[in-house]
């Protein structure tokens, strides 16, 4: 079995500007910097909040990005997107939207208009997925999966479904396209249900407790809003829940580059992060109106 090396907590939820983006789980305090999370560089959490109606929708206004992947899993409320390439969307509950910024993007994500004005639950995760230094300035790419495109593994005695994203669970495969090999998976379990999980020793694997608490590796008892990160020592874990429970479970192969990262960019070099800078100031993201 895995052994577990961090159990972080946020503490209390904490807003940060509107509100959008609650909590960075990989900060260095928890020693879960860019290198040890690798493909993953950044996790933002927004946990459960209700938020209420307004006529101005809250959210991130026209930034770019460049070098790396966003992925938006909306548990509660939706999020509206545009960006510089022409792609928009609506994120609504159980769905994902994975857009590669690659080579570069604008864009911009709000709560949706109706969203707003009704007012409601909210609970996203957005997670920052690393590309190898030959894929960071291919052509941006957009994946708006819907939950029905979602692959879904139901378990056995009525212990819950796996629905997988990206990579695989015995043998199912989820609809997202990645660049270097990367699971990313809800387990949502009934209360009693558990599941068992597999991926190279190698891959760095967290798992983020979204709803319920579980029981990993039949000792260790989580909470809600609480993340796991696990060693590298071994492929299989368990999680049970002790109540009907939902789970991000992430695992990835680290590209094992260097990184370097500024602000919206990351980059392999520091001179990749300038250049960056300038591409922007001088209109190669294209354009797009707040």
């Amino acid at each position: 079995m895995r052994n577990i090396e961090i159990v972080a907590s946020p503490n209390a939820p904490h807003m940060v500007g509107d509100g959008f983006r609650v909590h960075n789980f990989i900060p260095s305090r928890f020693r879960l910097d860019m290198q040890r999370m690798d493909p993953f560089i950044m996790m933002d959490y927004n946990s459960k909040f209700y938020f209420p109606p307004t006529q101005k929708p809250k959210g991130v206004g026209v930034h770019p990005h460049r070098g790396f992947e966003t992925v938006t899993i909306a548990y509660k409320g939706k999020v509206a997107h545009h960006d510089s390439t022409g792609n928009k969307g609506i994120i609504g509950e159980g769905d994902v939207q994975w857009m590669t910024a690659a080579s570069g993007v604008l864009h911009k994500e709000y709560h949706e208009e109706n969203f707003s004005k009704t007012g409601g639950d909210f609970q996203m995760v957005q997670l920052w997925v690393n590309l190898p230094a030959k894929d960071k300035m291919s052509r941006p790419k957009y994946q708006a999966i819907t939950n029905e495109e979602i692959s879904k593994v139901n378990l056995p005695d009525n212990a819950g479904v796996i629905e997988v994203i990206a990579g695989e669970y015995q043998g199912i495969k989820g609809p997202a396209f990645t660049f270097t090999p990367v699971n990313m998976q809800n387990a949502k379990l009934n209360k009693g249900g558990k599941a068992t999980f597999s991926f190279p020793s190698d891959y760095n694997t967290v798992i983020l407790v979204i709803e319920g608490s579980v029981k990993v590796n039949d000792k260790e008892n989580v909470p809600t809003d609480h993340l796991v990160l696990f060693e590298n020592n071994a492929e299989d874990f368990t999680i049970e829940a002790l109540e009907d429970s939902i789970v991000l479970v992430l695992s990835g192969k680290p590209i094992n580059e260097p990184i370097y990262a500024h602000g919206p960019f990351v980059m392999n070099t520091k001179a990749e992060i300038m250049q960056a800078f300038e591409d922007v100031n001088s209109g190669k993201f294209g354009y797009l109106e707040d």
